[in-house]
């Protein structure tokens, strides 16, 4: 379901490993101030099983100088343009924190058009019916860099070099803006199975509101809670990997062929 061919896509769209014939896609989406190289350890435990691509946001690295997306709905929409509607290999979504919210606004675009997603992993986010008021994108650097140093998501030894801080704060504050004026409207209801995901010391999230994503599908749904905070993915990704590659091995094409 990824248009390969484009130019848009590889602007996008990361691949960092090669995949066997008819391996099912997973597209990852990165937090807030996240890039499409965090999912590299992803890329290297489950390929070739698995085709893992990664999404690149504009204003970071390679692409600082683009503008940053105004909101999630845009966002969505840019993404869903880049995927190829006659592909029909089994594409499942896995989005943690600010990409758990874009990934479910892009899934609802693919259930809309008929092709929805084989599975959406919501990572290390409440469902989108809850609201909170939040408002770390008006702080100033130093507000938020001490976000950044709560949820220990960055290298703290970046935290100290300006010209890093001059590059990363400013994609980081777009991408707190973004995320954080997100209201989920009325729409589609999902249909594909979608595992919630989280940490059982997320500061950001309670395991109460990780299981509200179950209210997004008609679909199953299941939640998988690890040790850790709001990036458990560091210490738990071995057990993560395991689970997604577990569960997408029911749409390998060999799989496909039993059934």
């Amino acid at each position: 379901m990824v248009n390969r061919s484009s130019a848009e896509h590889s602007l996008w769209i990361r691949s960092f490993h090669p995949s066997s014939p008819g391996a099912p896609r997973l597209l990852c989406l990165p937090h807030a101030g996240g890039s499409a190289s965090f999912y590299f350890p992803v890329s290297a435990a489950l390929s070739p099983a698995v085709d893992v691509l990664a999404v690149q946001y504009p204003g970071r690295q390679d692409r600082r100088l683009d503008p940053a997306a105004e909101s999630v709905e845009a966002l969505a929409d840019d993404l869903f343009r880049v995927l190829d509607a006659d592909d029909e290999t089994p594409l499942a979504l896995f989005g943690h924190s600010m990409g758990a919210v874009v990934g479910f606004e892009l899934a609802r675009r693919l259930e809309e058009a008929g092709r929805p997603p084989a599975a959406f992993f919501a990572s290390g986010r409440r469902g989108p019916a809850i609201h909170r008021v939040e408002t770390v994108h008006r702080r100033d650097d130093a507000g938020l860099i001490e976000e950044i140093k709560k949820l220990n998501g960055t290298d703290m030894t970046l935290l100290d070099d300006a010209e890093i801080l001059e590059m990363i704060l400013p994609s980081l504050r777009a991408d707190y803006r973004l995320v954080e004026s997100y209201r989920r409207g009325p729409g589609t209801r999902l249909s594909c199975p979608v595992v919630a995901l989280t940490g059982d010391n997320d500061p950001r999230v309670t395991v109460e509101e990780a299981r509200r994503w179950a209210e997004e599908t008609s679909g199953p749904f299941e939640l998988r809670v690890h040790p850790g905070g709001h990036f458990y993915l560091a210490s738990q990704q071995r057990a993560v990997n395991a689970q997604i590659a577990d569960y997408l091995r029911r749409f390998a094409p060999q799989a496909q062929a039993r059934t």
